[in-house]
């Protein structure tokens, strides 16, 4: 008899880093397959923002809550070991939602195969839930044009980081901001962003007057925290907000309040928030349009992997401190 490794929700975060005892390490028998049904070996799982909102209590939300008691929810990408399913068959890569575990029994459905021939860290990186999130919220709420000057916050993040390069190869001017100079140094020196600001640096306001004088006509937020009010009071009239996240907020009890609306009415802006669930039936087409982007070269990524499953728990903490490098993965 085999046994392996799971992770459970057993505690709603109450604001502050997440700890040790919301969730239980488990042991689970590898389960025998039924018809229609495979087993992956699950080899890397994937660290996101949503994550957060997936583990509050909040019922009123886009996604289910994760119960209590269950394997704590996650993307990730591994190898059939076992098949009793006519359309996978034993060494097919697979990715779908997984969750914090070693093994995955599934009937296929929400699983999808990995075709192209890159590692698990990229598929991770690019194609998996980063990927068809910039591409549909830069694509499909922002509706850029070429010409137009984009700012990113949370931009050397897996998200923000892949709308920027996408941004900048359909000509649009691109400014990061993101919370170390050596995010700033990357994006820009690395990924092509015409600009980058430090968040935590002084004269915000008189930094996004330097850097873009002509203003900004879409904003990607990410993050929120206190520069999204002076983001707001620089927007062009008819800019488009994407909103895709707020880890600023996460850990807070109270949210921070948000910018004025007088600026909205003045400039006329269109603000759209967004999750991806809503768009799951879209992802080939989403695909379809970003692969062109990563074969001919212009989006770039970086991956920072934790060893282990358990280091899933403290490294949801990197998200708050800023201290992650590229996209989190967790290899098992």
């Amino acid at each position: 008899m085999s046994y392996f490794k799971a992770i459970n929700l057993v505690k709603r975060p109450s604001g502050g880093p997440i700890t040790n005892d919301l969730f239980e390490v488990v042991s689970k028998e590898i389960p025998k397959l039924s018809q229609g049904e495979f087993l992956v070996k699950q080899n890397h799982l994937s660290l996101d923002p949503a994550m957060f909102g997936w583990m509050s209590p909040d019922t009123n939300s886009y996604i289910p809550p994760v119960a209590l008691g269950d394997v704590m929810r996650s993307s990730g990408i591994g190898e059939v070991v076992e098949s009793k399913h006519p359309d996978f068959k034993v060494g097919d890569r697979v990715t779908g939602l997984m969750g914090w575990q070693e093994y995955y029994l599934t009937d296929g459905q929400g699983m999808n195969k990995v075709e192209a021939p890159l590692p698990d860290e990229a598929i991770l990186s690019i194609f998996a839930l980063p990927g068809i999130t910039a591409t549909q919220g830069l694509f499909n709420i922002g509706k850029p044009k070429a010409g137009e000057t984009i700012i990113i916050t949370g931009a050397a993040g897996s998200v923000g980081s892949l709308v920027g390069q996408l941004a900048k190869a359909d000509g649009l001017t691109v400014i990061g901001v993101v919370g170390t100079d050596e995010k700033a140094d990357w994006i820009v020196n690395e990924l092509g962003f015409d600009a980058a600001i430090n968040y935590k640096s002084d004269n915000l306001a008189a930094q996004l007057e330097e850097i873009a004088p002509q203003g900004f006509d879409l904003y990607f937020e990410n993050t929120g925290g206190p520069i999204q009010n002076l983001i707001i009071d620089r927007m062009n009239a008819h800019g488009r907000v994407i909103v895709c996240g707020m880890i600023a907020d996460y850990s807070k009890a109270e949210p921070s309040p948000g910018p004025n609306w007088i600026n909205v009415v003045k400039r006329r802006l269109t603000i759209q928030g967004f999750t991806m669930p809503d768009h799951f039936a879209e992802v080939p087409a989403l695909l379809a349009k970003l692969t062109p982007y990563v074969t001919s070269g212009k989006i770039k990524y970086r991956a920072h992997v934790l060893e282990g499953l358990e280091s899933s728990i403290d490294g949801l903490n990197l998200f708050f401190t800023g201290e992650n490098k590229g996209k989190l993965i967790v290899k098992l």
